[in-house]
C-alpha cells in the first residue's frame, strides 16, 4: 500500500513539473507575442479600409492580450505535446515511443493550417456576408475589441478541429480508440460536426456548406489514418510478442 502511495505521489509530482514547463513556455511566448503585437496588429488590419476604434483604454490592453495569447497558444502546443509524451513515455513500448513522438510536429502544423483556413477562407466570407447584410441601412464601424474577438471566433475553433486526425492517430497508437469505434459512431460525429459548422457560420447555406465539408472530410481522414496506425500497431505487437517468445526460449 505504501509503495502504491509513493508511486502515485511521484506520478503527481512529475505531472506537476510537466505542467509547470508548459506554463513557463506559454509565459515566454506570451511575452514575445506582446513585444511584437504592433507588427501583428498591422498585418491583421492591412485590408481594412477604416481604422478600428476603441471605446476605452481597457479595449487597447484587451487587444494586446488577445493577440499575444493566440501567439502563445500556437507556439506552446508542441511544448505541451512533448510534455504529455514525456509523461506517458515510461508506459509505452519502444516502437510506440517513436511513433507517438512523430505526432508532435504535426500537432503544431495542423493547428497553424486550421488557423490559416479560418482566417483566409472562413473569416472574409462571413465578414462580407455580415457587412452586406447591413447594406445602406447603417454606417459600419468596427471597434478593435469586437473585430479581434470576431477573428478569434472564426479561427481558433478551426485550429483545434484541424488537429483531429493527429489526435485520433495518437490515441489509436496508444490503443485507446480504434477505427471500428470511429466508424460505428460516424453518424453521431457527423451530426456534432454539422451543428458546430452551423453555429460558427452565418445563417446562409453556402457558408454552412463550405465549413461542413472540410470538417466531415477531416473526420473521414481521421478514420483512414486510424486504420493505418491500427494495422501497424497490431503488426508491431505481433513482432514484439515473437521477439519475447524467442528470448524466453533462448533463456531456458
Amino acid at each position: 500500500m505504501e509503495d502504491k502511495e509513493l508511486n502515485m505521489v511521484e506520478h503527481l509530482d512529475e505531472l506537476r513539473n510537466r505542467i509547470l514547463v508548459a506554463v513557463a513556455a506559454f509565459i515566454v511566448f506570451f511575452v514575445l507575442g506582446f513585444i511584437y503585437v504592433k507588427d501583428i496588429y498591422s498585418w491583421l488590419v492591412r485590408d481594412l479600409d477604416v481604422k478600428l476604434i476603441v471605446l476605452g483604454p481597457s479595449d487597447i490592453i484587451w487587444v494586446y492580450f488577445m493577440i499575444a495569447s493566440v501567439i502563445a497558444i500556437a507556439a506552446t502546443i508542441p511544448i505541451l505535446a512533448l510534455q504529455i509524451w514525456l509523461f506517458v513515455k515510461p508506459a509505452l513500448k519502444p516502437h510506440e515511443k517513436k511513433i507517438t513522438l512523430s505526432y508532435i510536429p504535426a500537432l503544431f502544423i495542423l493547428f497553424v493550417v486550421g488557423l490559416a483556413f479560418g482566417y483566409f477562407v472562413i473569416f472574409p466570407m462571413v465578414l462580407k456576408f455580415l457587412v452586406d447584410l447591413g447594406g445602406d441601412m447603417m454606417v459600419t464601424n468596427f471597434t478593435a475589441e469586437k473585430y479581434f474577438r470576431f477573428i478569434m471566433n472564426m479561427t481558433l475553433p478551426f485550429g483545434v478541429l484541424f488537429e483531429l486526425p493527429v489526435v485520433v492517430m495518437f490515441l489509436t497508437s496508444l490503443g485507446i480508440i480504434n477505427p471500428y469505434v470511429l466508424t460505428k459512431i460516424r453518424k453521431y460525429a457527423y451530426f456534432v460536426l454539422v451543428i458546430i459548422a452551423i453555429v460558427i457560420t452565418p445563417p446562409e447555406f453556402m457558408s454552412d456548406f463550405m465549413v461542413t465539408v472540410p470538417l466531415l472530410f477531416l473526420y473521414e481522414v481521421s478514420i483512414n489514418l486510424s486504420k493505418i496506425v491500427y494495422k501497424r500497431r497490431l503488426k508491431k505487437e505481433k513482432e514484439w510478442e515473437l521477439e519475447e517468445d524467442e528470448f524466453a526460449t533462448e533463456t531456458k
